[in-house]
């Protein structure tokens, strides 16, 4: 196991409230910010890659994993972070890219995929087989989602086995599936519920059934955590914040659990809780906290309060109009955000700008986005940005530029905005 994980999960029965933040982005400006955070609080940082992200075949950033992996460890040895502190992890890994296939097909590719994660490295795995393949019954069994997902931890430790002289251990592992919608919902109504003790204990039977099936009591000694829905969520425009006393039931079932001793509980789609609600989920036993769209919501803030800038000091001709730029990349290729945004066009337009559930994150590696950024970013290094506009934009920022902590430059004020958000965790998690 991973030092830092073991040191997380050996301190707890040891009272003490210790998280780990998972980011779930691979936005270079996110990540840097999520190593500047990890190296002033003094945490590990874990970042994960999802199965559409990356696959073997390149998922929508086109990187396989071991491109994601260099490209990770890329960044944080620029920024002196050490390697021992960088975890990579795979989040619903499974046949989720290949739904469309027969189950046969699918989970071949699955295995190719986890087996391509961990040879690259990849140390926390999510294994997720819960969604339904071409010839699958519209919802699978909870023993034949747990046996497929045992059989991707043999292919896991197979592949670990075979790394051995390049010094990786064998990964760890996460199991359960009952998460939110990735990105939030469409419309949170009544709110989500937390997920039922006995649905728990369910989940954590038949993954140790098929676990020792399949003759993995090695693997299962590696499982740190069960992925259950603590009660949070956000749609476009609303967050569903922790409430401690209607998790107090999942909680205590956690605590006299005796199938896996030490286990922690997995929170996705943590995004946009305050604070104290954070500190409380770690507290309760929602040790591994989730966040994704809510750091690129606070990049996307962060670029159009640039763009902002940039209009009241350049003329019109030198702007990069990132602004108008994404809306056209987003219009011209409406895959990302056409299913989830409903309403007019004056309503759809205002989500695709300014939703909670960010969909345009899908579009900053478009290139003719990315050069606007680029743009956006040149114009606005080659000038001392005024003190008073930057107040009026990024006012946090400016706090920190009064205070000697932030040089007043556009690239320097965009992290800081991500790390503001990236910090609230770091400090929740007991960093």
């Amino acid at each position: 196991m991973s030092q830092p994980l073991t040191v997380l999960l050996q301190a707890r029965p040891h009272g003490a409230a210790r998280g780990l933040t998972s980011v779930c982005c691979s936005h270079a400006t996110v990540l840097r910010a999520a190593i500047q955070v990890a190296l002033a609080h003094g945490t590990p940082l874990l970042v994960e890659a999802t199965s559409n992200q990356v696959d073997q075949f390149g998922g929508y950033t086109g990187m396989t994993p071991a491109q994601f992996a260099r490209y990770v460890h890329g960044l944080a040895a620029a920024a002196g972070l050490p390697a021992e502190r960088l975890i990579l992890g795979g989040d619903h890994l499974g046949p989720n890219a290949w739904q469309g296939l027969p189950a046969a097909t699918a989970m071949d590719h699955a295995e190719t995929l986890i087996h391509a994660y961990v040879s690259a490295g990849f140390q926390k795995i999510h294994l997720d087989c819960s969604m339904a393949c071409a010839d699958d019954p519209p919802r699978l069994s909870d023993a034949l989602v747990a046996e497929r997902s045992a059989r991707l931890a043999r292919v896991a430790d197979g592949a670990a086995a075979e790394c051995v002289s390049a010094g990786l251990a064998a990964p760890v592992y996460v199991i359960g599936t009952e998460v939110p919608v990735p990105g939030g919902e469409a419309s949170l109504g009544g709110g989500v519920a937390v997920t039922a003790p006995a649905a728990a204990d369910q989940t954590l039977q038949v993954h140790a059934q098929a676990f020792a099936a399949q003759g993995l009591q090695a693997a299962w000694e590696r499982v740190i955590a069960m992925v259950v829905q603590p009660g949070v969520d956000f749609d476009h425009s609303q967050v569903q914040h922790y409430a401690p006393a209607a998790a107090a039931e999942l909680s205590a079932f956690l605590r006299r659990q005796t199938l896996r001793p030490g286990l922690v509980f997995e929170a996705h789609s943590t995004d946009y809780q305050t604070e104290a609600a954070l500190a409380a989920l770690v507290r309760d036993g929602f040790a591994i906290l989730k966040v994704g769209p809510a750091a690129t919501f606070a990049l996307r803030e962060a670029l159009f309060a640039l763009s902002h800038i940039e209009a009241e000091l350049l003329p019109a001709a030198r702007r990069a109009g990132l602004i108008e730029v994404l809306e056209a990349a987003m219009l011209a290729q409406p895959r990302h955000w056409q299913k989830h945004y409903a309403g007019t066009p004056a309503q759809q337009t205002l989500l695709r700008r300014y939703a909670f559930s960010d969909r345009c994150r899908y579009y900053w590696g478009e290139p003719a986005v990315q050069t606007a950024v680029d743009q956006l970013i040149a114009n606005l290094e080659g000038i001392e940005l005024p003190l008073p506009l930057v107040s009026q934009f990024l006012p946090e920022q400016a706090r920190a530029v009064l205070e000697g902590r932030l040089a007043p430059r556009a690239q320097a004020l965009a992290e800081h905005k991500v790390g503001a958000v990236l910090a609230v965790y770091a400090r929740a998690c007991g960093g």
